[in-house]
C-alpha cells in the first residue's frame, strides 16, 4: 500500500488542484485520492449508491432527497408512484399563549418528598408541573404520478446516488426504457423531477397534488396549485383521545401553506382537468415544485394569509424557471458535493464480510442525510429529518431533547459538516428565549431551561398535560446538553468571535439556571439536583414500587459538571464575567460524586437502586463517557471500568434494542477504546436496526418506523472508531474493529481545528494532519510506534512516550505521521 502524504511540488501530498478546489476538506480528499486504488471519484462506484431491484413496498423503503427546507420521498412505483413532500416549517399549532404556570409550590413539595425518601409521592406531585404537548410536524402534500404503460416492467433499478444527491428509477416496458430523476435543490429552493423515455413521444402520465391536511388543489395550464392549512392542534400519535386533530378558522390558529407544481415537456401536450394534469405523447417531462408556509417566527402567530403564502411559492418557482434542467442539476450537484466530498471513507474486510461494506455505506448515508435535512437558515432536523407522510407522525415528529435531537448532530463537527450544525444552534437561541420564560414562570429561577420535547415554536415547558409519566415528561436538563453543541462548535472551529457573541451567552445563562437548580442534599451534605430523572428509566423502591424521581441522577451531575467546566474554559478564552469562574469552581467542588454500584457498574442514580428494566434502551448515566469526555480509560480508569460494566450489563439484559440506542452503545464501546466490541455493536446495528435502504428503524408497533437519529448517531460512532480528540490530543484508530483489515478515511475533524486523513493496513498507519494549533499530541493505536513525522519532507522534532508523540505545529500546515506495528506486538 502506498503511504499517505507522498511528497508533491505543493506540499506533503497536497496537490495544487486540491488546494485550488478550496477548503481543507478538499485538500484531504485530494490526499486520499493519491493512495492505493482510491483514484475513482466518489459516486462512480457502489460505495456511494443505495440500490434496489424493485419499487418500495412501503414509505420507509423509499429514497429520500432534501435541501434542508424541502423533502421528498420517492418509492419508485411503476404504474403509480406517490412522492411524499414536506416543508421544514409546516407544523401544527402556534405559539402557546401561556405555556407555563406558577409551579413553585409543586416544586417545593416534590423536593420534600424526594428528601423524605418517598419517590412515589414525588412522581405523583410532579404532574402538577406539566404543561401542553408539543406541536406536530405535518405532511405537506403527496405528488401522485400515474404512468400509462403497456406490458410488465423489466430490468427495474432504483438508485439513491449519495454523491450527486439524486434519486433515480429506470425500467423497460416493451421496447421503451423509462427513467425518473428526483432531487431537491438548495441553490434554487425547488424539488425537481424529470421523466424521460428513450423513444420519442412515449410518455403518457397523470399528475395530482393531494394533502392529508385541509387543502384544495386547482389545475390550469401547466400548473397545479395546492393551498391549505395545518391543524391548530394535533395530539401525539400515542394519545388515544377524542378529536385528536383539530382545525380552526381563527386567523393565526393553524398555518397556511402553498405547494405549486409546474410542468414543461419535450413534445406532447398538457391538459388540466379536475385539479390534475394529463400529459400525452411527451419524450421528457420536467416537473418543478415550490412551496411556502405562513411561518414567520417562533414567537409570532402564523397569520400570513394564504394568498401571500401562494405568492411566495410563485416567486420561488419563477426564479427557478431562469434555469433549464441541466443548469438546475449542475447547480444542485455542485452545492451538495461542496459538503459531501469534504470527507470520504473506504473500508476493506474479508471477502465473505458483508457488514464492512454496509458500515462504509452507512457512514456515507449519514452525511448525506445531514446535508439533506439541515442547511443554513432551515429548521434543525427533527425525529425523521425533514421527511414525514403521516398526519400524526411517530412521537409528533418533534424535537425530542433527552437524546434524539442531540444525536442528530453528533457527526456534524467530526464529519466536517459544521455548516449543517448551525440550524441547531439557531434553535438553541430560540429555546433560550422561551426557556427563560419557563424557568422564571414555572420555577421562579434565573437563566433558561428546556424539558423533554420541543417543536417549531421553541416549546420549553414540561409536556404531559398533567397525565404524562414524569420519567419522560418532567425531565428538565435538556439545556446543558444542548449548549454542549455550542461549545463543541467552538472547540472544532476555534472561532472566538462566535464564542464571545453567540456561544458563551447561551452557556452562561444555562449555567445560571443549573446553579439555581442545585440544592443541598440533607442526607449527604453535597449539592445535588432534585427532582432528578434518568431519562425514561425507572427504579424500584425498597417496597418494590417503580418510580422515576430521586435526587442527583448521574446524568444530571455529568451535564452540570460539564457545563460549569466548559463555562470556565470559555472564560479563559474571552475573559471572566462578574467572578463567575470562581463561583462555578466552588460549586463544582460541592457536587455529589459519581458512584460505583453493587455490580461494579457506574450508578445511574446516587442511590444504588435496582432498575425496573436492567436492559433499558437509554444509557443516560454513561453520558460522561460519551458524548461527554469526563470519563475515559486513560485519565479515569476506575470510572471507565465501571462504565464498561454498565454497558455490558445493559446489553446482557437486551439493551440497545433500538437503532438510536445501538448507535449510542457503539459510540460508548468506541470511546472505551474497544474496537472488537465497537465492531460487534456496529454489526448488530446493521443486522437489527436498518431497513433494506439502510434507513434506521425503531421497533414501534404495528410496524417499525423511520428515525433519522440512528443513522446520524452511527455515523458519529464510526468516526469515533477512527479518530478521537480532546483539546490538543488526537487519537488515531482508537477503536479500530479487527474486521476492517485495511482502509482509508479523509476529511475528519478534530477538536482544536485539526483535519485528519488516515490510511492503514495490518503493519502500517499513515496519517496527514492539517494543524489547527501550535502544538499537537498524537496518541498511537495500540501496538504501533512512530517511524517519521514530517512537513514538506523535512523531519519534525518530537517528544515521545510509549503511547503518544508530541510536536510543534503551525496552523494550516499539513504534517505527515508514519507509524508501523512494533515487532513485539501481537
Amino acid at each position: 500500500m502506498s503511504e499517505l502524504g507522498t511528497k508533491s511540488p505543493a506540499s506533503d501530498g497536497v496537490s495544487r488542484r486540491a488546494v485550488l478546489a478550496g477548503g481543507t476538506g478538499s485538500v484531504l480528499a485530494g490526499l486520499l485520492a493519491g493512495v492505493g486504488d482510491a483514484g475513482a471519484e466518489p459516486g462512480t462506484d457502489a460505495r456511494h449508491r443505495i440500490t434496489a431491484k424493485q419499487p418500495a413496498t412501503e414509505w420507509l423503503l423509499g429514497h429520500p432527497v432534501g435541501n434542508g427546507q424541502l423533502g421528498a420521498m420517492m418509492g419508485g412505483g411503476v404504474a403509480r408512484d406517490v412522492l411524499s413532500l414536506n416543508h421544514d416549517t409546516l407544523w401544527s399549532g402556534q405559539p402557546a399563549a401561556k405555556p407555563d404556570h406558577d409551579g413553585r409550590e409543586a416544586l417545593a413539595a416534590v423536593r420534600r418528598a424526594v428528601f423524605a425518601d418517598d419517590p412515589v409521592t414525588a412522581d405523583r406531585i410532579s404532574t402538577a408541573l406539566q404543561g401542553p404537548f408539543s406541536a406536530s410536524y405535518a405532511p405537506m402534500a403527496d405528488l401522485d404520478l400515474e404512468m400509462d404503460h403497456v406490458g410488465a416492467p423489466e430490468a427495474y433499478r432504483r438508485v439513491l446516488d449519495l454523491d450527486r444527491a439524486v434519486a433515480s428509477v429506470a425500467y423497460r416496458c416493451g421496447d421503451v426504457t423509462f427513467s425518473r430523476d428526483l432531487f431537491a435543490s438548495h441553490p434554487d429552493s425547488v424539488i425537481v423531477l424529470r421523466l424521460t423515455a428513450d423513444r420519442r413521444g412515449m410518455i403518457d402520465c397523470g399528475l395530482k397534488l393531494t394533502s392529508k391536511l385541509r387543502a384544495t388543489a386547482n389545475a390550469g395550464g401547466n400548473r397545479i396549485t395546492l393551498v391549505g392549512k395545518a391543524p391548530a392542534l394535533s395530539e401525539p400519535n400515542y394519545r388515544d383521545v377524542p378529536d385528536p386533530v383539530r382545525y380552526s378558522d381563527t386567523p393565526g390558529h393553524g398555518m397556511a401553506f402553498a405547494t405549486i407544481l409546474s410542468v414543461e415537456t419535450e413534445g406532447g401536450e398538457v391538459t388540466a382537468a379536475d385539479g390534475a394534469l394529463r400529459i400525452r405523447g411527451a419524450t421528457t417531462v420536467l416537473i418543478r415544485i415550490a412551496a411556502a408556509t405562513g411561518f414567520r417566527r417562533f414567537d409570532l402567530m402564523p397569520g400570513t394569509p394564504v394568498e401571500t403564502v401562494r405568492a411566495s411559492s410563485e416567486r420561488i418557482l419563477a426564479a427557478s424557471a431562469r434555469h433549464g434542467y441541466a443548469t438546475l442539476l449542475d447547480r444542485h450537484i455542485a452545492d451538495h458535493q461542496s459538503l459531501y466530498r469534504r470527507a470520504s471513507l473506504e473500508l476493506h474486510g474479508a471477502a465473505d464480510d458483508r457488514d464492512t461494506p454496509r458500515a462504509e455505506r452507512l457512514f456515507q448515508l449519514g452525511r448525506y442525510l445531514m446535508i439533506a435535512s439541515s442547511r443554513a437558515r432551515t429548521m434543525p432536523a427533527n425525529l425523521q429529518g425533514v421527511w414525514n407522510a403521516e398526519l400524526r407522525p411517530p412521537w409528533s415528529g418533534n424535537y425530542t431533547t433527552n437524546i434524539n435531537l442531540q444525536m442528530n448532530y453528533w457527526p456534524a463537527e467530526s464529519c466536517n459538516l459544521a455548516d449543517c450544525h448551525l440550524p441547531l444552534i439557531d434553535h438553541i437561541e430560540r429555546l433560550a428565549v422561551t426557556g427563560a420564560q419557563t424557568a422564571r414562570s414555572l420555577y421562579g429561577l434565573p437563566g433558561w431551561c428546556v424539558h423533554h420535547n420541543s417543536d417549531l415554536w421553541a416549546m420549553s415547558n414540561p409536556v404531559g398535560a398533567g397525565v404524562g409519566d414524569p420519567n419522560w415528561a418532567n425531565w428538565p436538563m435538556a439545556g446543558p446538553w444542548l449548549v454542549k453543541h455550542v461549545w463543541e462548535h467552538y472547540c472544532f472551529s476555534g472561532d472566538r468571535a462566535f464564542l464571545k457573541v453567540r456561544g458563551f451567552p447561551l452557556m452562561r445563562s444555562c449555567a445560571e439556571f443549573c446553579a439555581a437548580w442545585l440544592v443541598r442534599d440533607p442526607r449527604s451534605g453535597h449539592l445535588t439536583t432534585a427532582p432528578s430523572i434518568s431519562p425514561e428509566n425507572l427504579f424500584l423502591t425498597a417496597s418494590g414500587k417503580s418510580a422515576a424521581i430521586s435526587a442527583g441522577c448521574t446524568m444530571d451531575l455529568a451535564l452540570i459538571r460539564e457545563l460549569f467546566a466548559n463555562c470556565i474554559a470559555a472564560m479563559a478564552v474571552i475573559g471572566d464575567v462578574d467572578g463567575l469562574s470562581a463561583r462555578l469552581t466552588g460549586l463544582l467542588e460541592q457536587l455529589e460524586p459519581y458512584r460505583v454500584g453493587r455490580y461494579g457498574q457506574l450508578q445511574e442514580w446516587s442511590t444504588d437502586f435496582a432498575e425496573q428494566d436492567p436492559g433499558h434502551r437509554h444509557i443516560s448515566h454513561l453520558y460522561p463517557l460519551y458524548p461527554g469526555d469526563a470519563i475515559d480509560p486513560v485519565r479515569t480508569p476506575r470510572l471507565a471500568q465501571a462504565a464498561r460494566a454498565s454497558m455490558a450489563r445493559r446489553e446482557a439484559h437486551g439493551g440497545a434494542s433500538t437503532g438510536w440506542s445501538r448507535a449510542w452503545a457503539t459510540a460508548v464501546w468506541a470511546r472505551l477504546g474497544d474496537g472488537a466490541q465497537a465492531g460487534r455493536s456496529l454489526s448488530a446495528f446493521i443486522v437489527n436496526s436498518v431497513a433494506a435502504n439502510l434507513l434506521d428503524t425503531h421497533p414501534a408497533q404495528p410496524r417499525p418506523v423511520y428515525q433519522i437519529d440512528g443513522n446520524l448517531g452511527i455515523t458519529a460512532a464510526i468516526a469515533e472508531m477512527l479518530l478521537q480528540s480532546r483539546e490538543t490530543e488526537i487519537a488515531l484508530l482508537p477503536a479500530h474493529p479487527p474486521q476492517w483489515t485495511s482502509g482509508r478515511v479523509a476529511g475528519l475533524r478534530a477538536r482544536g481545528g485539526h483535519e485528519v486523513a488516515i490510511s492503514w493496513s495490518g503493519l502500517h498507519v499513515d496519517a496527514t494532519v492539517i494543524a489547527g494549533g501550535e502544538r499537537l499530541t498524537i496518541r498511537m493505536p495500540p501496538g504501533f510506534e512512530p517511524v517519521t513525522v514530517s512537513h514538506q519532507g523535512k523531519a519534525i522534532r518530537l517528544e515521545r512516550d510509549p503511547h503518544a508523540i508530541t510536536f510543534a505545529t503551525t496552523p494550516g500546515r499539513p504534517y505527515r505521521i508514519a507509524l508501523r506495528r512494533r515487532s513485539d506486538a501481537a
